[in-house]
């Protein structure tokens, strides 16, 4: 009989990677249980007597939060190091989950939402830095797949963490979702380490590209990559914000789109260190582009969908494209950094993250409602799938890139 040990029940995909990218994955799947109180913050407001006009001042900072936060903390990981911008974000963020539980009125919950996403999107810039540190090119999709892995497997158990935890009292969420970043701030403090030692001289590399964001504005091949990652983000998290809307103008209950949810996080857990393992030997824009274009079809036949049935087929093919895609466009922007920028060009690719997500939130929805849903779908469909293409158009400069930046 075989012996089991630890490193067998490792997913093949997975294995080899060090001791930096495993504790970044704990520490992200710990902060993600406590992901709690963003979903619930409708119901949180209400209770509180918000108006639904007053609600959109709340959410709004909140959206304007992940704009912020990202940009501030690609430029803090470059200058003050990938931890100290970890444990400020997430210290931070801990804070003002407090202060919004005791905000006496609107716009001070506004403030504490904006400083609760600021705060806690400066963390995925540094994380991402740090882990392009720890591993080489030819690692760091499978690192940055571990740690989207680490992210739904945590927001997985959060969904049903959280329903329940709503029904005896929302103090509960605040409670479990600020303990749940205290406790990676602690993990962060106690046992990660910066692989490359202390932060060398600046070097006239440096000194040239400054402490803000024009080094990835010079960049001529990050500015036609970051949007087309951009425009394909947007169409997946339509997900988050059009489907909701679609299941309930199908006359369906929110639970059916509840159980939506749980396909989306059950396939893309079960599944996702296969196909990372399986897809690795193939070129990484080729896999983007083939994803993303999943991505656009089962987004788009959303629009097609009136039942139960209809619904769980077009999640289930958004979410094999969700499993496709995992960590390859982090890796291909960490790929593209110099050493010395890697958490400026993270940032970048957060901030966009963040804009795609807003954009989802106030275009797609005003789309959705004003245009007509068929507008939506059809809009998803073609500019995700252009977007795909013109990601793979893109590969043999990425190519010529890095294999540029191996030779230096």
């Amino acid at each position: 009989m075989p012996t089991l040990t630890v490193s067998s029940l490792i997913p093949s995909s997975f294995r080899g990677l060090p001791s930096v990218v495993w504790t970044i994955f704990a520490g992200t799947i710990v902060n993600r249980l406590g992901y709690l109180v963003t979903p619930f913050l409708v119901f949180f407001l209400a209770a509180r007597g918000v108006t639904g006009a007053e609600t959109s001042y709340v959410l709004g900072a909140l959206g304007a939060g992940n704009l912020l936060g990202p940009a501030v903390g690609g430029i803090l990981a470059d200058r003050i190091g990938r931890r100290p911008t970890m444990l400020i974000g997430l210290i931070g963020a801990s804070a003002a989950q407090g202060a919004l539980f005791l905000a006496p009125g609107v716009w001070t919950m506004a403030a504490a939402a904006l400083l609760i996403s600021a705060a806690g999107s400066t963390v995925s810039p540094a994380a991402y830095a740090l882990l392009a540190d720890a591993v080489d090119s030819e690692r760091r999709r499978r690192a940055y797949a571990l740690f989207g892995w680490g992210v739904n497997i945590g927001t997985a158990v959060a969904g049903v963490l959280g329903g329940y935890l709503a029904a005896r009292g929302y103090w509960l969420l605040f409670v479990v979702d600020a303990g749940s970043m205290l406790a990676y701030a602690l993990v962060v403090a106690v046992r990660l380490k910066d692989p490359k030692g202390e932060k060398p001289r600046e070097t006239s590399e440096e000194k040239k590209d400054g402490i803000g964001y024009g080094v990835v504005l010079r960049d001529r091949l990050a500015l036609l990559l970051l949007p087309l990652f951009g425009v394909q983000l947007f169409v997946y998290s339509l997900t988050e914000v059009a489907l909701p809307l679609a299941v309930h103008d199908s006359g369906l209950s929110p639970a059916v789109y509840g159980a939506m949810a749980a396909v989306n996080a059950i396939l893309v857990v079960a599944l996702q260190p296969f196909a990372t393992a399986r897809l690795s030997r193939f070129p990484q824009l080729a896999v983007q582009g083939a994803g993303g274009t999943l991505i656009a079809g089962g987004v788009a036949l959303t629009g097609l969908a009136d039942s139960v049935a209809g619904f769980t087929v077009s999640v289930v093919v958004w979410s094999l494209g969700e499993v496709v895609v995992a960590g390859i466009a982090a890796g291909v922007v960490a790929n593209l950094a110099p050493a010395h920028a890697r958490g400026r060009y993270q940032g970048a690719f957060s901030w966009t993250w963040g804009l795609a997500r807003f954009a989802a939130l106030t275009l797609g929805v005003a789309a959705y409602t004003t245009l007509g849903p068929s507008v939506l779908w059809w809009t998803a469909l073609v500019a995700g799938t252009t977007a795909a293409l013109a990601t793979v158009a893109l590969t043999a400069r990425v190519n010529a890139r890095t294999a540029h930046e191996l030779a230096a």
